[in-house]
């Protein structure tokens, strides 16, 4: 059996019972960075063995770990931060063990990018999860592929690049598009930012952003919407 366990995206609180016991219970744990999931098992008294899986190595290692659980061991697969596979390693071995036949099973837990779009105040019923943008080529491109859509769209970003982004944003989807910005989920410092693009700009103009941030951004009105907000 393949575990994904997602891991606290800030609160230690966040990690859930099942998660804790799948960790103990398991052959070996692969982690994104061997040295900070160290301290997230020591924090809840887990003496398992860890083993190196980034996306670095993924394609090197997932077929040994893969002989592993066709030998019969239970491994479970953690990231640094949230559920493995949502921009983190992940996918790749999931597929190579359900290739191999190989029951895989994620456990439900922390993610940014949810709490980021509840909290938001748009729609949420309806969204496209976009990640992280290509920093450079394809980046416009894939904008202008978003020019038109009507879902509530979620991205994730670096501080550094924050600003940017915001501004591309604007020119993109229009000044006046609602938006939120949403920094260090689950942490002491947690905020969220909502306004305009135009406003947005503006703010983290004014304070640079720190922290760890989920941008989520209004999807296009319909004619008809605009039509019927014109009236009222």
């Amino acid at each position: 059996m393949l575990y994904i366990v997602p891991t606290p995206v800030g609160n230690m609180e966040d990690m859930t019972l099942r998660a804790v016991r799948i960790l103990k219970e398991a052959d070996l744990v692969l982690a994104e960075d061997t040295r900070t999931s160290g301290v997230l098992l020591k924090h809840f008294g887990i003496e398992n063995r860890l083993m190196s899986h980034h996306k670095f190595n993924e394609h090197g290692t997932s077929g040994s770990i893969v002989e592993r659980l066709k030998a019969g061991q239970t491994i479970a697969l953690i990231s640094d931060a949230g559920t493995p596979g949502i921009s983190d390693p992940g996918f790749f071995l999931a597929r190579e063990a359900i290739a191999a036949g190989i029951e895989v099973q994620t456990l439900p837990g922390a993610t940014a990018c949810i709490p980021a779009l509840v909290s938001s105040g748009l729609p949420c019923d309806r969204f496209c999860f976009e990640g992280f943008l290509p920093q450079k080529k394809g980046r416009q491109t894939h904008l202008e592929q978003l020019r038109e859509e009507s879902r509530t769209m979620v991205f994730y970003e670096s501080p550094y690049r924050l600003l940017k982004t915001l501004q591309q944003f604007a020119q993109v989807f229009g000044p006046d598009r609602p938006a939120s910005v949403c920094r260090e989920i689950s942490k002491v410092h947690e905020e969220s930012v909502r306004g305009t693009l135009a406003e947005l700009v503006a703010h983290f103009t004014a304070k640079a952003p720190k922290g760890e941030i989920v941008v989520v951004v209004a999807g296009k009105k319909k004619e008809k919407e605009k039509n019927n907000n014109t009236k009222e």
